[in-house]
């Protein structure tokens, strides 16, 4: 997602009440979005009460703490708009754009350390090697979601949370890589060494749902998403704007908070659920990641609505033909 706009993209911007309005409005969903993030966490692993519950009989200053989470949510961006004026459209657009391509990096490392280190454990497991290298206690640790999760799962994803601050690639084209590596190791090894095991499929599942799911953002802004194009291709920049304006608002935000609301509204909750039960596959000697994978969904969705935010504000700078309008990374077909 790196940006090639001018970094004079300011210059000549002229602010208008209206992009004030809309920058506070973009920043705003994505302030929210994360004081949503941060209030499940607080709900359904810390025990407080929720924001709903502000309303109820037994209301708790906990739950309207959790109020004003939301409420800062956009107290924050409008300050923050106020303070910044001169800062152009696509300026914002950028930052946005860094934020999501950060999560989406991220990501990508924490599949990476944790399908592999995941997969040899699971290797050992299955081998019953575990017992020889590490004693008696820590295979039988190993061999329960309770303890490999926080463990062994949490250390790695701390580290691929640091690493974007010093790897600048995304990993999508290493992360194809690996999953055809991973599905030519399961045909070798079954028709040459008649060898399968359940983690090898896990691996590949793993991997190939985090290509797809974590891709999107990236691909939304170098415009690599399926479009049904009858009218677009002939619209002038500025139609385009509106149309990508309006999309991005009206389609995009909505499909990304349905994914999260629907996900994390309650504690058994499709994202929720298996995230706080650290939920694994049925099969005993398979990989402990089936609660991660569920996380990919709320992945998918936070990358893709904060980049919705930063496309709504793209649209407006086309329609308004602000200067420094950002080049895609690969040049598309006419």
């Amino acid at each position: 997602m790196a940006m090639s706009a001018s970094e004079n993209a300011g210059d000549l911007y002229l602010p208008t009440p209206w992009t004030l309005f809309c920058r506070i409005l973009a920043w705003s969903v994505v302030a929210t979005l994360f004081a949503f993030l941060f209030n499940a966490y607080l709900t359904f692993w810390l025990g407080w009460p929720g924001s709903a519950a502000a309303f109820g009989p037994d209301a708790s200053a906990l739950a309207w703490l959790q109020i004003l989470l939301y409420l800062l949510g956009i107290a924050g961006p409008a300050a923050f708009v106020v303070r910044s004026r001169s800062r152009s459209l696509r300026q914002d657009d950028a930052t946005m754009t860094a934020i999501a391509a950060y999560i989406v990096k991220a990501a990508f490392w924490g599949v990476l350390l944790v399908g592999l280190v995941d997969a040899a454990i699971s290797f050992l497991r299955v081998e019953d090697l575990l017992r020889p290298l590490f004693g008696d206690q820590l295979a039988l640790d190993l061999g329960r979601n309770q303890f490999r999760g926080p463990y062994v799962h949490g250390p790695l994803l701390v580290i691929s949370v640091i690493l974007p601050a010093f790897v600048r690639t995304h990993g999508f084209t290493w992360l194809a890589l690996l999953v055809v590596v991973a599905e030519m190791n399961i045909v070798i090894s079954r028709f040459v060494f008649s060898y399968e095991q359940a983690f090898m499929s896990d691996l590949v599942r793993m991997w190939y749902g985090a290509l797809f799911l974590f891709a999107s953002a990236y691909t939304l802004i170098e415009e690599g998403h399926v479009r049904v194009d009858v009218l677009y291709s002939g619209f002038t920049a500025k139609t385009k704007g509106v149309v990508n304006a309006v999309g991005a608002l009206v389609l995009g935000l909505p499909i990304c908070w349905t994914i999260l609301i629907v996900g994390l509204s309650q504690p058994a909750s499709i994202i929720a659920g298996p995230l706080l039960a650290l939920e694994v596959t049925q099969s005993g000697f398979g990989m402990y990641i089936k609660y991660l994978m569920a996380a990919f969904l709320a992945i998918y969705a936070v990358s893709m609505a904060i980049q919705f935010s930063g496309y709504f504000l793209e649209g407006v700078a086309d329609y308004r033909r602000d200067p420094g309008k950002r080049q895609l990374e690969t040049a598309l077909p006419q």
